[in-house]
């Protein structure tokens, strides 16, 4: 029964657990570290025991028990100990700094899921937020969120086996966001544009029979990128053409227009004669300056004609997605944006936390940031300003860097959450990603695993290896 087997490479774990509290990575890296840690089984329990100077923490957890599938016991047996182990640096962490993060020790993308397994376990609404705010220390604040999301998630279908959302990837934008680390490149001249749609298209010809072929049906399609519009009005409609040929009848179709200044009157119609019900206008922030400042090359004045001129299409369904934490802004500009989502009244919004990734170049500029306090009242505003449009929050998902360790929101009216939103956060159903960049994944629910076939992201290699993308496809679900 040997312990550490399970607990290879959990450094990078447990140095996400030390940044919660603002920590250095030195703490646990440095030739003489500031924080060490041990575990070990023992009498049926997976012990740790976690120091700092005085400071000490032992947890114990019982050892999960054996299964007939050796497989699913050693998975089993590997979680225990892993939780344990950043459960306990959780705690000692907490115990040194006197710091409460808002999502307690969760570090991973998805805290959805622990509620999801609470409900599972025939969990009601007060046991179930025990469970994660006992287990984990999550406030009850974020409890309570988790639960409400659980249920607008619960009068959605259900995932199965048997659904497969389709994404569709064009990597181009007008210019890129600074905090961008996407995989898409500037349009620039168009040069690439044409010979990308041939090669996405003979993939999507292709890669439509796997859906017949491994026995699913479509459940959702997500035209992203990159900016779809970022097309000519032409190319456009031809992409919606070809994917209303190749992926008919989904439960829904989202197109991202989310930059301004690429809609025009002839997309719009192209979108709407489609078929597609929702599509996203993304200011990110409604300040000319900060606009600016992020790359986003276009001004506020131009979401609000983009607003005005989807409606006067008969588009039924916008979404807004904004971003709290932006360099250079307070919550006094952030409220700015919140007015202007009031007066647009999107059927759903976004709020996003930024997080600063190595890739982006903001990473190594020196800008002002909102502090965590002040991340915080922003996104604290924008769920005041979600209710009252109406909206309710049906997503969340976290990320690695974000100010004030907080979370990006989905709102929407009742009726109106995303699907395929719901399904790519949760992970909870087959993908089949088409385009550059893109990764189709296969839900293996009882194995505990996803299995992934990515994409090359480069623009170009992806137009001379299309025929290899489609392979892996088939190759990823045995058709």
């Amino acid at each position: 029964m040997d312990m550490m087997q399970y607990l290879d490479a959990i450094g990078a774990d447990l140095i996400n657990v030390t940044r919660l509290f603002g920590l250095e990575d030195a703490v646990l890296t440095a030739e003489n570290p500031r924080i060490t840690w041990r575990a070990w089984a023992e009498a049926e329990e997976y012990r740790c025991r976690c120091l700092c100077g005085d400071a000490a923490v032992e947890r114990a957890v019982p050892v999960p028990p054996q299964e007939a599938d050796e497989r699913l016991q050693e998975l089993h047996r590997k979680r225990a100990a892993r939780r344990l182990v950043r459960q306990t640096m959780y705690e000692l962490c907490r115990e040194v700094t006197g710091i409460h993060p808002p999502w307690g020790s969760l570090t991973g993308i998805r805290p959805t899921h622990l509620m999801q397994e609470a409900i599972a376990r025939g969990m009601g609404e007060d046991a179930a937020k025990r469970y994660v705010t006992e287990t984990f220390d999550v406030t009850p604040e974020k409890a309570d969120l988790l639960w409400e999301i659980a249920q607008v998630q619960g009068c959605l279908p259900p995932p199965e086996d048997r659904w497969m959302d389709v994404y569709i990837g064009i990597p181009f934008c007008t210019t890129r966001c600074t905090y961008c680390s996407f995989s898409s490149g500037e349009l620039g001249k168009g040069k690439l544009v044409e010979p990308y749609l041939d090669a996405l298209f003979r993939e999507m010809d292709e890669a439509c029979r796997v859906i017949p072929d491994s026995g699913r049906q479509l459940r959702a399609v997500y035209v992203g990128g990159g900016t779809p519009t970022s097309l000519h009005e032409d190319q456009l409609r031809r992409l919606l053409d070809r994917m209303m040929l190749r992926f008919p009848g989904a439960m829904e179709y989202t197109v991202e227009a989310g930059r301004p200044d690429t809609i025009t009157p002839g997309k719009l119609a192209a979108i709407r004669d489609a078929g597609v019900g929702r599509i996203s206008i993304n200011p990110q922030t409604m300040n000319d300056e900060t606009l600016r400042i992020i790359g986003r090359a276009h001004t506020a004045q131009q979401v609000v004609d983009g607003y005005a001129m989807a409606r006067e299409a008969g588009i039924r369904h916008i979404n807004m997605d904004v971003i709290a934490g932006l360099p250079g802004e307070t919550v006094d500009d952030f409220a700015r944006t919140m007015d202007w989502a009031l007066r647009l009244k999107p059927e759903s919004l976004t709020v996003h936390t930024l997080a600063i990734k190595r890739a982006t170049r903001l990473h190594f500029e020196n800008y002002r940031f909102p502090t965590g306090v002040e991340a915080t009242q922003m996104v604290n505003l924008g769920m005041r300003t979600a209710r009252a449009l109406g909206l309710e929050p049906y997503y969340l998902y976290r990320q690695k860097n974000m100010a004030g360790n907080l979370e990006n929101i989905g709102y929407a009216q009742p009726g109106h959450a995303c699907q395929y939103n719901v399904d790519i956060m949760e992970e909870t159903t087959h993908i089949l990603a088409l385009g550059a960049g893109g990764i189709s994944k296969r839900i293996y629910e009882d194995e505990g695993h996803i299995g992934r076939a990515p994409n090359v992201a480069n623009i170009e290699h992806y137009i001379a290896r299309v025929d290899e993308m489609i392979g892996r496809k088939r190759e990823l679900f045995g058709v």
